[in-house]
């Protein structure tokens, strides 16, 4: 077989190989989020199980007084975001109402500015434009000549609560389902805490060669590190811009500024999409609570003002070099991971980016990938 045959056949190999394993992660979400997060949180908290042991404690017991205390800080954080969330979702049906209002209001001076450029195309071509009347063709009635009324549409009743409620439910799922994930992410991390580096040890015991045997280790240590740093970074940069956000918001006197400061914390581990989806709210939240146009604004400025900042000045400094990723590569992966699964997979974006430039940077099969993942 020719070389350029042989070349396109294992090129098409590798195309078909990818598209299945991408038709594998989509398929096996259900299982596999779990699974990627309990390993994702067991890096972050292995280090801590590590302590335990030292001090000639078993590593049972450091997982479970670790997870306990984990649990207790989670739970606390919800339980601190569930009054402002009962409020704020009390009044969302009144605070959409008014935004879309206001929304109407500055429809307006467009559909102005639309109405009159066709009113020029259609004087220039000799054509009626989209906002003037077509010549009628209405059918007449036989016997007097007269246009025959036009059958009415059915109407729709306007969207109303019920959509929100679809929404959410799509988003967030339900609430049987969302407690489910959580308990087996709980007990996945638990398990893989317990059982300490036995998976690494029997990975090790499987290669055949000691430079792998090296390399894996290398790799695994590597990882944990790498991620377990950034999540702790992560939580303590948002920390920051969740005070400084829920303080602005006070200042500004935007309603429920401590529920915008709680948000920022959650939603700035979604790089990207958790911004976006603060500044939508933001929005909507001035447009409800402000008369001026200006001030309505003012909020999602604020917002961007400050996560700027962070991004450009504060994030560089506190995650070093060895944690930063090509931006470009992290906004297609979290868009990837998201419309694969979910939510879960845009939080899952950057770890699993992390670990693919590792894996790049000590196999010389996935160098290519290091190249293109590295800023």
């Amino acid at each position: 077989m020719p070389a350029d045959a042989r070349a396109a056949r294992s090129a098409g190999i590798v195309v078909l190989a990818t598209l299945a394993g991408i038709a594998a992660l989509y398929a096996g979400r259900e299982l596999l989020v779990p699974i990627a997060l309990a390993v994702l949180f067991t890096g972050l908290l292995r280090p801590l199980v590590r302590q335990f042991e030292r001090a000639r404690l078993s590593a049972a017991v450091g997982s479970t007084v670790i997870l306990v205390v984990f649990l207790g800080l989670a739970t606390v954080g919800f339980a601190s975001l569930a009054g402002p969330v009962r409020d704020w979702v009390a009044e969302a049906p009144d605070t959409f109402a008014k935004a879309q209002e206001r929304l109407q209001g500055l429809r307006k001076p467009i559909q102005t500015v639309t109405s009159a450029v066709q009113k020029i195309e259609s004087g220039a071509t000799g054509q009626p434009g989209a906002g003037q009347a077509a010549p009628s063709s209405a059918p007449r009635d036989s016997a007097h000549g007269k246009a025959a009324a036009p059958t009415s549409a059915p109407t729709t009743a306007p969207p109303g609560g019920g959509n929100v409620a679809a929404i959410a439910a799509r988003v967030f799922g339900t609430t049987t389902a969302v407690l489910a994930g959580i308990l087996e992410v709980v007990l996945l991390t638990f398990l893989l805490l317990a059982s300490g580096d036995t998976f690494l040890s029997k990975l090790v015991r499987v290669l055949p060669l000691r430079r792998e045997k090296r390399e894996a280790v290398e790799i695994a240590d590597e990882t944990e590190r790498v991620v377990s740093r950034y999540m702790l970074v992560t939580a303590l940069i948002n920390l920051g811009q969740g005070l400084l956000v829920g303080l602005a918001m006070a200042l500004l006197h935007v309603p429920n500024p401590t529920l915008w400061g709680l948000l920022t914390f959650g939603l700035e581990f979604i790089p990207y999409l958790g911004g976006a989806s603060m500044v939508i709210l933001l929005t909507l939240v001035g447009l409800a609570a402000f008369d001026s146009i200006g001030r309505a604004f003012l909020p999602p400025l604020v917002y961007l003002t400050i996560t700027t900042l962070q991004n450009n000045l504060v994030s560089p400094i506190a995650y070093g070099r060895r944690l930063r990723l090509n931006p470009v590569a992290v906004f297609v992966g979290v868009l990837f991971w998201y419309a694969l699964w979910g939510v879960p997979g845009a939080f899952l974006a950057v770890p699993i980016l992390a670990t693919l430039k590792i894996l790049g940077d000590h196999l010389d099969s996935m160098s290519a990938v290091a190249e293109f993942l590295g800023d």
